[in-house]
């Protein structure tokens, strides 16, 4: 190449080493989403006999399955139904997310399978983690593929902050809590509550699940607690009762739980105003 004083310069095209570099960064870049998506990955872990039973190809033999997402609808499990001995923990789910810290105590504990001794085909899960939503559908689609779907029903219970209720009614939000509730078409049986109303929205795992139940042709029914109070609350988690009424022959509910067992799950909230401490 010439200058403009007449200088011959050797030069050489950078096209190659640019085209070099953007694979390299590229790759880069494929690499670091991958060890992420690893990471994020869902993982189930069942007990021994269980585990065993999956590896055959044998899945749960299931006629119940009661999910409960969020801290009231997981302690309400706890007072009325999981307080009694005829319960194991069968497995649960660990994830890594931006809210749940690897590392961080309790996660493991946060996502809890439990089964019933005298009928095993009735199967608990609590979930009080958060699952982000790039972990929803692999969260349901491993666990319902470990699930016979015939005959199976879905008994969804969730916790939402009145505030996110929308209506034109004010009054309505006042007696809160409150439930309401949305259905798969398979599931056939009366709700224990009024329907949700538009333009109300169901999001996170209770979506998720009902949405995977809904393309299977899963009979599942979602029941929603809107509460004015954000810790766990015993008229907030009393108010989840009537959702297990059609369950009475499988799940046996303990109307009243002893004083003892409400302390240990009820967590009182001592509010600190910011102008007097």
């Amino acid at each position: 190449m010439a200058t403009f004083f007449g200088e011959v310069l050797s030069v050489y095209s950078r096209a190659v080493e640019e085209d070099d570099e953007d694979l390299d960064e590229n790759e880069e870049d494929e690499q670091i989403r991958r060890e992420l998506e690893e990471k994020r990955e869902v993982q189930l872990h069942w007990s021994p006999e269980i585990s065993e039973s999956l590896k055959s190809g044998n899945k749960l033999q299931c006629s119940d399955f009661v999910l409960a997402v969020g801290h009231n609808a997981a302690r309400f499990l706890s007072v009325y139904v999981l307080s009694s001995v005829g319960w194991d923990a069968v497995g649960h789910a660990s994830l890594w997310n931006e809210r749940n810290q690897a590392g961080q105590t309790g996660v493991e504990a946060a996502c809890v399978f439990y089964r019933q001794k005298d009928n095993p085909s009735v199967l608990i899960c609590q979930v009080t983690c958060y699952i982000a939503e790039d972990q929803l559908f692999q969260w349901t689609e491993k666990v319902f593929d470990c699930v016979q779907h015939r005959q199976l029903n879905v008994t969804v219970l969730s916790d939402s902050s009145v505030a996110d209720f929308k209506s034109a009614d004010y009054l309505c939000c006042s007696s809160a809590p409150f439930l309401r509730s949305l259905h798969t078409a398979a599931f056939s049986a009366a709700p224990a509550c009024r329907a949700l109303e538009q333009p109300n929205i169901m999001t996170g795992l209770p979506a998720a699940v009902l949405n995977h139940c809904e393309v299977h042709r899963i009979a599942a029914v979602v029941y929603q607690c809107y509460s004015d109070v954000i810790g766990p609350d015993s008229v907030t988690m009393e108010t989840f009762k009537p959702a297990l009424t059609e369950l009475g022959k499988s799940i046996q509910l303990d109307s009243s739980p002893s004083t003892d067992v409400l302390r240990k799950f009820v967590r009182n909230t001592n509010i600190q105003s910011n102008l007097y401490i």
